[in-house]
């Protein structure tokens, strides 16, 4: 049974999720790649965040051209089957699948995990070639050379999680090198590749320190990064076109579900039977945010299958990969990154330069390299010059890291108050309410300079950060006649109470509460005609004003009716 070289398993997991409910068909990408394929010494990278799909079009790509194993009643009622070349390459090539996030057993060295990788290719060719005398001391490449030139077979090569090393602390910057160039004699410039498919989180990087840049937006800029930031400081791997999510626009459909997509798959969830507690707009707000290079909306695929399969909404992409790296990115550069946090925390996008490839290093210093590698890993996403969280799901996370983090200071300080501070609401103490927002101005944050209700916006998130735990809370939600700062609508007691809260600068609570009545935003909580109502708490309207002349704050908490 082959290890790599068609081997069984690219075919096994791509059947096995060809049949699930929410399969959703992306084999036109196959399409794409098969005039490359046609060519011949093809080179593709694509790069995306976790859980977008990578994986399973990489299995889709070998398991339809792989010829060991018969792949057509797969394909037969998918889009690819009406590709005019759909035969021709069907189950007709010689594919090499290597999942190059497989470790052996306790490996604790860079030999141990390459020496299991050559190991396995040495004896699939000697499985394949058995009348072709083959060294054990020869490398792969020459073994492969040997063959082609013998019987001019060339292969396809499907590297899944080529960075996946990158990650391991047990692998050295001499070992990275060593990989580096193991790839490089692998693949570039031989006769015998026909496509090299790689994917990976991290972009191939082949920039010398000092060269010039081009950041997301598309300025210029000039490089900061050290040489040994590089995977690829120099030429091993430039031969690979890379596809990233923000930079390039060719295959982006294929990564991450479009808002028609997923029309669909709630549509096949409603019609399964199912009482549903999830809305399509839930999906929404819990899993979309990012975006493509062509501007369009796409949502965490992962994600979205799993919450319709469970029939709930949850963070089930970050709690499939490492929750700690969150809080590592921030604390490296704590000072340069806080003030930052409060404010995207509070849905505000933060100006940032962002280059995606500034995660190819874990010593990151600058606030721009941390949101770089946030970026790349799928934690903010990046649209027109700013960074901010994407969803819900992230959300949640960043929420969790503020309020159990001591090193944010402040933000830490604040977020800590921020149960009392929901308590003090609900009950109409506004003596405590005004205590928490003076000790949030006694401890100067910066943030507290108050220029604009865009700085009293996000200082009251960090003060009712908790609530984020039984509460769906919107900014600037349309209600009634306007537009409300905050609305809290409980999601895990219907019977919780409704908050509706507005802001004002040199203003007072009152004229808060009055535009609360006048604009008539209580009316969010009311059912639409024809509909149970679907809650049945208080309404309650908080008003919170600054005087920033008199550096005072007030409050005001008063009960509404519909």
């Amino acid at each position: 049974m082959p290890h790599y070289l068609n081997s069984i398993k690219p075919f096994s997991l791509f059947r096995t999720e060809r049949w699930k409910p929410y399969f959703v068909d992306k084999s036109p990408m196959i399409g794409e790649l098969l005039p490359l394929i046609q060519s011949g010494g093809s080179y593709i990278c694509i790069t995306r965040p976790r859980r977008f799909g990578k994986t399973l079009m990489a299995c889709m790509l070998a398991a339809y051209l792989e010829r060991d194993h018969n792949s057509e009643p797969l394909f037969e009622e998918l889009k690819i089957a009406k590709a005019r070349d759909y035969r021709q390459h069907l189950n007709a090539h010689h594919v090499f699948y290597l999942s190059l996030n497989e470790m052996p057993d306790g490996v604790r060295s860079y030999e141990r995990y390459i020496g299991r990788i050559k190991r396995r290719l040495l004896e699939d060719l000697k499985e394949a070639y058995p009348d072709f005398n083959i060294n054990e001391e020869d490398a792969i490449w020459d073994i492969l050379n040997e063959i082609y030139s013998r019987t001019e077979t060339g292969f396809v090569f499907v590297l899944d999680e080529w960075d996946y090393i990158f990650h391991r602390d047990f692998v050295c910057e001499s070992d990275k090198e060593r990989y580096i160039d193991f790839l490089s004699n692998l693949l570039k410039g031989q006769p015998y590749v026909l496509l090299a498919y790689m994917t990976g989180i991290l972009p191939i990087n082949t920039r010398e320190s000092g060269d010039s840049l081009v950041d997301l937006s598309g300025e210029t800029l000039q490089a900061v990064f050290p040489a040994d930031k590089s995977y690829s400081s120099g030429s091993e791997l430039n031969m690979f076109l890379e596809y990233t999510m923000a930079a390039e626009e060719m295959y982006s459909q294929y990564f991450g579900f479009t808002e028609a997509e997923v029309d669909d798959v709630y549509a096949r969830f409603l019609r399964m039977g199912k009482e549903p507690k999830i809305t399509r707009e839930g999906l929404r707000i819990w899993y979309n945010g990012y975006h493509t290079k062509s501007g369009e909306r796409v949502y965490n695929p992962r994600s979205v299958v799993v919450s319709l399969t469970n029939n709930n909404l949850g963070s089930y992409w970050t709690s499939s990969g490492p929750y700690d790296e969150i809080f590592y990115y921030i604390e490296h550069n704590v000072d340069a990154v806080r003030d930052d946090l409060a404010l995207m925390v509070s849905g505000i996008p933060v100006p940032a330069s962002v280059w995606e490839y500034a995660a190819t290093s874990m010593n990151l210093s600058t606030r721009n390299e941390i949101f770089s590698a946030m970026v790349v890993y799928g934690f903010l996403s990046y649209e027109n010059g700013c960074v901010r969280i994407p969803n819900k799901e992230l959300m949640d996370k960043f929420s969790d890291v503020l309020q159990k983090e001591p090193s944010l200071g402040y933000v830490y300080r604040l977020t800590s108050k921020s149960e009392q501070m929901l308590a003090a609401t609900k009950a109409g103490d506004t003596e405590t309410m005004m205590e928490i927002l003076e000790y949030a101005h006694d401890t100067e944050i910066p943030l507290l300079s108050y220029n604009n209700e865009t700085d009293l916006t996000a200082v009251i998130t960090l003060v009712y950060l908790a609530a984020r735990d039984f509460y769906r809370i919107e900014r600037e939600d349309k209600g009634g006649r306007g537009y409300v700062d905050f609305i809290f609508f409980p999601v895990v007691n219907k019977k919780d109470d409704g908050i509706i809260l507005e802001l004002k600068v040199d203003g007072t609570p009152q004229q808060a509460i009055r535009q609360i009545k006048d604009k008539k935003y209580a009316l969010r909580f009311a059912p639409k005609l024809g509909e149970t109502p679907w809650f049945t708490g208080r309404i309650l309207a908080v008003g919170i004003a600054y005087d920033r002349k008199e550096k005072r704050h007030s409050c005001m908490v008063e009960e509404l009716t519909v």
